[in-house]
């Protein structure tokens, strides 16, 4: 399982409309959008768990395709280095 980090996104984006657009290249396991608090609309950015191979196909097809006229920046979440005082 892959975590992909999905940012350029459109405030207007529901969890909905991306799981649709993400479906056409795997299953979608999970998905968390990070919403203002006070307005409830997205921040722009979100995270979703896709399997390894539908993950990188997913970062490819969606290169070529707009999502709600904006082109999306979609990448492997980058692990937090720990305990980085050592």
């Amino acid at each position: 399982m892959k975590k992909l980090f999905v940012g350029n996104l459109p405030s207007c984006t529901t969890e909905d409309s991306l799981l649709a657009h993400f479906s056409q290249f795997g299953k979608v396991h999970s998905i968390r959008l990070v919403k203002d608090l006070f307005s409830g609309q997205c921040k722009g950015f979100g995270f979703l768990e896709m399997e390894g191979h539908e993950a990188r196909i997913a970062i490819n097809g969606t290169k070529e395709q707009s999502f709600e006229g904006n082109f999306l920046k979609v990448k492997y979440e980058e692990e937090k280095a720990r305990n980085r005082r050592r």
